[in-house]
């Protein structure tokens, strides 16, 4: 199901990911900690003590701080989704895994030892503060309509606002703000490293959603006059909006890997009952409605598994890849529900049980075609690039 990994490294990291994800995070799925707003915080610590001990922890960041590529990266984030827990246990999950990469991208010496080396130990988590909240006008999947605001007063900025969908920021130690920043015509952002918890960010309630896989839920939070020293600039004022570009396609590509991994999962299980299940007379599998969804799914993942090889590649070529992670995001998330759609249908009534982990993952991956942007706003921003392209081309010939 997984396409081979690029190199030797990769592919023993991998290897030793997906062991330990089948072997030691599989049996916590049913552990009691894992709530409607996420693993407890004593469940993500047990399981990051197991996955030190394993030798896994982060396992996409080398000891020396270097990266894997990005197409090793997803040999190895597509193991570590095997589980819903697999990407919690092993310090791959949302928001931190693209946090951390754009604090190895951006920060300062001082602000990588302060921000981030507690990120890739696990020892703590994060939380990316942009969306707003949808009926005051703010920001979501267009940011230019960011309504925080981040004024300078002498050595500190002060922000007032309110986010929402904030994952993970129950619990977490520390947090990247993006704000409004400077006046006229253009608005500017500037983006921000905060410690939390912190009197001045106030979480108002935890978001009931469809998932329930990340540490610390979906946040709608109120910043009233949160003091932050300049040192505290994430990279140069006014290039918040730059430096989101240079965090979200890869952070988008990584979903599509961790999904992927769910997905496969949910797929063995359906095909092992498929091939052991009877009914009228023979194999589940034998009738050809059932046999031809998992023909389907077989088709979805090979093709879901090349598009996020292919955007790796784009990646690691240097460019920036917002088309391509647009095409690769719209194409896998769509392909991944699918593939669990038809899971479910499959199992019968076990599917819309919680016997397995078919039903999560079907929500999960539900969820996945909003995060990171709707599917219809990947297909809008790519019709514009066409148009441009085109009549560029025309003016051309």
């Amino acid at each position: 199901m997984f396409t081979a990994c690029p190199t030797e490294r990769s592919r023993v990291i991998a290897d030793r990911v997906e062991r330990f994800v089948r072997d030691v995070v599989v049996p916590y799925e049913r552990d009691v900690r894992c709530e409607a707003h996420g693993p407890t915080a004593g469940l993500v610590a047990e399981l990051r003590d197991l996955a030190r001990a394993a030798g896994v922890m982060t396992p996409h960041i080398l000891p020396d701080g270097s990266h894997l590529t990005q197409l090793e990266t997803a040999a190895v984030l597509k193991r570590s989704g095997l589980s819903p827990l697999g990407p919690v246990a092993v310090n791959t999950m949302a928001p931190d895994e693209g946090n951390m990469f754009l604090l190895g991208k951006v920060a300062t010496e001082a602000q990588q030892q302060r921000f981030l080396a507690p990120l890739v130990s696990g020892e703590a988590r994060s939380a990316f503060f942009m969306t707003e909240p949808a009926e005051e006008g703010g920001a979501g999947s267009d940011p230019s309509m960011l309504q925080t605001t981040a004024v300078r007063d002498g050595d500190e900025w002060v922000i007032r606002g309110r986010k929402k969908f904030i994952t993970g920021a129950e619990g977490a130690s520390a947090g990247i703000l993006m704000a409004r920043t400077g006046d006229g015509e253009r608005a500017q952002a500037t983006m921000f490293l905060v410690d939390l918890p912190h009197p001045a960010i106030r979480i108002e309630r935890l978001l009931d959603t469809i998932d329930s896989s990340m540490p610390g839920g979906h946040a709608q939070v109120l910043i009233d006059g949160l003091r932050v020293p300049q040192d505290q600039v994430l990279g140069e004022v006014d290039e918040g909006f730059r430096y989101a570009q240079v965090r979200l396609s890869p952070a988008r590509l990584s979903h599509c890997m961790r999904w992927f991994g769910g997905v496969a999962r949910a797929d063995e299980i359906a095909r092992a009952y498929a091939t052991t299940r009877k009914a009228f007379g023979k194999l589940l599998i034998d009738h050809e409605g059932v046999g031809f969804m998992l023909a389907e799914n077989l088709i979805d993942l090979q093709q879901a598994a090349l598009m996020i090889d292919w955007c790796a590649g784009v990646l690691d070529g240097g460019s920036l890849g917002t088309a391509e992670s647009s095409m690769a995001k719209v194409a896998v998330s769509d392909a991944l529900f699918r593939v669990a759609d038809r899971c479910v249908q499959i199992l019968g009534g076990m599917g819309v049980s919680r016997d397995t982990i078919v039903e999560q993952v079907f929500r999960e991956v539900r969820a996945f075609r909003i995060y990171d942007g709707p599917t219809e706003v990947h297909k809008w921003s790519l019709a514009k690039k066409i148009k441009r392209d085109t009549l560029a081309a025309s003016h051309h010939g």
